[in-house]
């Protein structure tokens, strides 16, 4: 999310005349766009704002220096304190802050921010399509930076997406903390053949009207864009996904079977005090059910280790959880308090770092096991990848389940070489825990 925002006000600096600079000692401007959602995230940002400074006090006519994102609150009487050289605070996606301080008389209201999308800088994009989130777990901060959910309507995204695909695109990624939960503080779509399909939720059959759209109505819309070969969506959550949402990943060709969907922790006490809303069995359903929409699904998730006042038979039950489900992919934190928090305000941060990290490690060796068992069943298949970057001859791309393939021209196969943005088939020859790598065999068609 984080991407998005930085290449939108990007595209804003650049509508009013600026370019990028290839480094920080040329640039004008620098905008340090924060992520507070763990606490090494934070000290990156602090410590990059130190370099910056040096910066700022060795150039000649300076250099101004803006900060935006989950670092900045409703308050900054403490960070101005702290860092007095910073010249402009924005919160997230408070993109207008930041213009109107390098540009104070531009105009930037009317027609501005519809028609101003990032440019992209590869054959991948990411698409917001709901801000904010309504959960409210114990130790997350994103609710008081981001606000509440609020979706984009189907035309807007629809926009964005048919932009970024005319200038190379072929893959873009619907964004959102809960992106199951698009579309529910819409209106529900009215029965208007009249008007065109997407616009303002009118249009569509008898059976759509009345029902609000969600994200398999987005997936419907965005679908046939010109260009277009990937759709993909992160992140999941288990009590706003549908079996409509989930079949619409099954049923149209362009969506990729890839779900990202946080567990946090597998013990049903655990859960409560972070206030998930679902417990392990109600997650485990949901794994089942995926599953067995989808067969050919490849799974990750996200989890936290050492909460507050987590036992170790609860990190253990945790463990058992990740052996049963068997993700392609678990990215793994140990929590750290966020200032502002439920948990925070709340409740004690009793597990010693070094059983944090303790915990960390056994995850990490588990799903390293794992992730190798279930990538070994790959090598002899046939992948398709989309190129995204090349180096010394080895392309690299990813692969339908969102796994990195590497991969080197195939003896025989056609002197073509494949381009950025290419989809071709990938002969697996060899696995590990965090990639393929192949033999290209043949492009496949666009």
């Amino acid at each position: 999310m984080n991407e998005a925002d930085s290449e939108k006000l990007a595209a804003g600096l650049a509508k009013l005349g600026w370019e990028e600079a290839e480094k920080a000692g040329e640039a004008d401007l620098a905008v340090v766009n924060t992520c507070v959602v763990r606490q090494k995230a934070e000290d990156r940002a602090a410590g990059y704002l130190g370099l910056l400074r040096k910066l700022k006090e060795s150039r000649e006519g300076g250099l101004q220096i803006a900060v935006m994102g989950c670092m900045v609150g409703p308050r900054t009487d403490d960070l101005r304190a702290r860092f007095p050289y910073v010249d402009v605070w924005a919160r997230p996606q408070s993109f207008e802050v930041v213009l109107r301080h390098v540009m104070p008389n531009s105009e930037l209201g009317g027609e501005f921010w519809p028609d101003t999308f990032p440019e992209p800088k590869g054959p991948t994009a990411f698409v917001p399509v709901v801000h904010g989130c309504n959960k409210f777990c114990t130790y997350c901060i994103v609710p008081y930076r981001r606000g509440r959910e609020r979706s984009r309507t189907i035309d807007d995204v629809a926009r964005e997406v048919a932009s970024h695909c005319a200038k190379g695109v072929r893959e873009v990624t619907l964004l959102g903390q809960t992106v199951e939960a698009y579309g529910k503080d819409l209106p529900a779509r009215s029965l208007d053949t009249s008007a065109p399909p997407g616009a303002d939720y009118s249009g569509g059959t008898a059976e759509e009207a009345g029902r609000k759209p969600d994200l398999a109505s987005l997936f419907e819309a965005i679908h046939d864009t010109p260009g277009l070969a990937r759709i993909r969506f992160l992140t999941s959550y288990p009590r706003d996904m549908t079996e409509r949402i989930v079949r619409s990943v099954a049923e149209l060709p362009k969506v990729c079977e890839h779900f990202n969907i946080p567990l946090q922790a597998g013990d049903n006490d655990v859960l409560a005090q972070m206030r998930r809303g679902y417990t392990i069995e109600e997650y485990i359903e949901w794994v089942h059910r995926i599953r067995e929409i989808v067969p050919e699904a490849a799974l990750s998730t996200d989890v936290i280790v050492g909460f507050c006042g987590e036992t170790e038979a609860q990190f253990a039950r945790t463990l058992d959880v990740l052996e049963q489900l068997r993700f392609d992919k678990v990215h793994v934190a140990a929590y750290s308090p966020r200032p502002g928090t439920i948990a925070w305000r709340h409740m004690e941060d009793t597990v010693l770092q070094t059983e944090k990290m303790r915990r960390l490690h056994a995850v990490e060796a588990l799903q390293e096991r794992v992730g190798s068992e279930i990538n070994a069943r790959l090598v002899g298949t046939v992948q398709e990848v989309l190129v995204e970057g090349e180096k010394d001859g080895v392309l690299t791309g990813r692969n339908r389940g969102n796994k990195l393939v590497h991969a080197r021209q195939e003896r025989g196969a056609s002197k073509e070489k494949p381009a950025i943005g290419d989809l071709v088939d990938v002969r697996i020859t060899k696995a590990t825990a965090w990639s393929l790598q192949g033999e290209v065999a043949a492009s496949v068609a666009a």
